[in-house]
């Protein structure tokens, strides 16, 4: 189920919360629980039945590796349950993320012929089983005793962050669970709830996928785009990822708030920072937490050697990019930004000399380029969409690209406004131009909406109903997130 569509927003949203607050009403505090947790799974089985045996199965083998390793008292088993539990999540993703990638790389190394099986990637299986894996290793340190099962299924399969983050700690939400002032339905966090969602949405709706038609249309045919096409294209993509993630994130938070509860923050500007080192400790912050909390510190982190920290960092990166999906695409993105988080900690001090604007333009470039490779269908492609963006024989924009950018809804209000208006509307080429523009400044000048210390106004309720007016009647463009494929 989509937080941007009709079902979600009257019909699943406003049920699940009246049956959350009822049941807290009336004294059933742990049938509030469960109330979230069977709203959780119909969510989750919306589009796909079957996803609901993967989630629910993962759930169950998960609680009773843990629930054993609290119970006993002998070391070895303790560790042997926990490392047991963590290579079950690992090949749980495998066989459904990699099975098909991991064959066929074998077919073409040893001329086999091992038969695909074409898996169908479940939904989240990255995020909720990262975030099982942490649970598992926090129970060996002895950190989740206390927990009950329905405080478990509640903390996994919480909808807002089920399928694409971010990625949660069980001290972070269960907690909240028994904190009762958080059973009663608040005003001040309804009206934050619904000013972040608002603001979530409109990132998605109408900035990320508005930018996601031209990226489409950019990549469908590489071969005839002009380079400055492309380059234009993969700032868009630069863009709509942007916003395609912080905007789902940021609507995950606005609905976890209506359930007075409170989702880690997993973006900072990403696209301020100044070093490839910064722009990782400002995006997808959940997911870089866990590689450091459970993979690089558990490997030695720094401590043991520059040599021993390096190949840490590329290890570490690694598997991100192996994370993000089967290809080789995402592998090569990885490893590059492994290495250029290398390059950052050896060279550190002469690039803090480095002006703050060119460090900036420098980081920001790099970034946009790489993503590229991340978006690419194949490495060849990638490499074939670099190559082309350096081709300046032939330096036109296509007039699609002006075309698509075009929102019918300005021009219907640009209308109304005479002449002025239409003669506007009419040269559209400066829709791509407010876009870029707009996108800039959200970006690099606007604060985050963690940063500010909400205060319900009258302003702010118009913006939020403003801004969820235009992102819901233009649902007929509804499109999946991104993140949902990874």
């Amino acid at each position: 189920m989509l937080f941007n569509s009709y079902y979600f927003l009257i019909y699943f949203l406003p049920i699940v919360l009246i049956l959350y607050y009822g049941a807290h009403r009336i004294g059933l505090h742990k049938c509030a629980l469960a109330v979230l947790s069977v709203g959780s799974f119909v969510f989750y089985a919306y589009d796909n039945v079957y996803y609901l045996a993967l989630l629910a199965g993962s759930i169950l083998i998960n609680w009773c590796v843990s629930y054993i390793i609290n119970k006993s008292n002998k070391e070895p088993l303790r560790r042997f349950l926990m490392v047991i539990g963590i290579i079950t999540d690992i090949g749980v993703i495998f066989y459904f993320k990699y099975y098909d990638f991991f064959i066929s790389n074998m077919n073409a190394l040893f001329k086999a012929d091992f038969n695909l099986r074409h898996i169908v990637l479940p939904l989240g299986i990255s995020f909720f089983t990262f975030q099982q894996i942490s649970y598992l290793a926090d129970t060996y340190k002895g950190e989740t005793a206390e927990y009950t099962f329905i405080e478990y299924v509640a903390f996994v399969s919480f909808f807002p962050q089920l399928v694409a983050g971010p990625i949660v700690l069980h001290s972070e939400l269960i907690p909240q669970y028994r904190d009762e002032s958080r059973w009663k339905m608040s005003a001040d966090r309804v009206a934050s709830g619904l000013y972040v969602l608002a603001i979530g949405m409109f990132k998605k709706v109408i900035i990320a996928d508005k930018f996601g038609q031209v990226v489409t249309w950019g990549w469908l045919d590489t071969s005839s785009r002009t380079g400055i096409d492309m380059l234009l294209v993969s700032l868009f993509y630069t863009f709509q990822l942007y916003f395609d993630f912080s905007g789902y994130c940021d609507m995950a938070i606005g609905i976890a708030k209506l359930f007075s509860l409170d989702l880690p923050v997993n973006f900072n500007s990403p696209y301020k920072a100044v070093s490839i080192n910064d722009f990782w400790k400002r995006w997808h912050m959940t997911l870089t937490r866990f590689l450091t909390n459970y993979i690089y510190i558990p490997m030695g982190g720094n401590r043991k050697g520059k040599i021993r920290t390096y190949i840490n960092i590329l290890i570490v990166f690694l598997v991100s990019g192996i994370w993000h999906g089967a290809n080789w695409t995402f592998i090569l993105w990885g490893v590059i930004h492994g290495v250029l988080q290398v390059i950052n900690r050896m060279c550190k001090k002469t690039w803090d000399r480095v002006p703050k604007a060119v460090a900036w333009f420098v980081t920001f470039m790099i970034v946009n380029f790489l993503w590229i490779m991340f978006y690419a269908p194949s490495v060849t492609e990638g490499l074939f969409v670099w190559r082309r963006i350096f081709d300046f024989s032939d330096m036109h924009i296509s007039n699609e690209i002006f075309s698509l950018f075009i929102m019918n809804e300005v021009n219907t209000v640009l209308g109304m406004l005479g002449p002025l208006g239409a003669l506007s509307a009419a040269h559209y080429q400066w829709y791509m131009i407010a876009y870029l523009i707009l996108s800039f400044v959200i970006c690099l000048c606007c604060k985050n909406l963690h940063e500010e210390k909400f205060v319900p106004t009258k302003g702010k309720a118009v913006v939020s109903a403003l801004l969820l007016i235009w992102a819901v009647i233009s649902f007929s463009g509804v499109s999946t997130f991104l993140y949902f494929n990874f």
